[in-house]
């Protein structure tokens, strides 16, 4: 029923869900959720900077790092090993494979890789189990042609 529907977060839920509310902070919000893909804290701020957003490289970072922290964004790493950073808009993390040439991403099936984490973390003991999984490779579009085996 649409009334059972939980509404969806807002730039301004997330901010206040990371500390205290500032324009600098909704701002970032905002630029992320716009961002197509993963993007990094530089990048965001290159384009806050030319949309003439007064928000500081640093508040850009903290900002990136606490969503991740929340929930409310995912965290990979690129091949330089930058942080890159995209708007998770439920609860729930995600995995994804990314293009390591054009930056490509695409969410994968992770349900082995959750049940695996849930028991790893249920048979050891351990509390607040995190996990990581990254993947990367070349997408078609940036791949070589395959050619059919003769």
């Amino acid at each position: 029923m649409e009334r059972d529907r939980q509404p969806s977060p807002t730039p301004l839920a997330d901010v206040t869900l990371i500390g205290r509310h500032t324009q600098q902070r909704t701002t970032v919000v905002e630029a992320l959720i716009r961002a197509e893909g993963f993007v990094g804290a530089q990048t965001l701020h290159n384009q806050l900077a030319a949309d003439g957003s007064p928000v500081g490289l640093s508040t850009v970072y903290r900002t990136l790092t606490a969503l991740a922290a929340a929930g409310r964004a995912d965290m990979v790493r690129d091949t330089g090993g930058e942080r890159l950073f995209r708007y998770r808009p439920g609860p729930d993390h995600r995995h994804y494979l990314i293009c390591t040439e054009c930056g490509l991403s695409r969410p994968v099936d992770s349900g082995p890789v959750e049940d695996w984490a849930d028991t790893i973390a249920r048979t050891s003991g351990f509390a607040n189990v995190r996990h990581t999984v990254e993947l990367s490779g070349v997408c078609p579009g940036c791949g070589p042609q395959r050619v059919a085996p003769q």
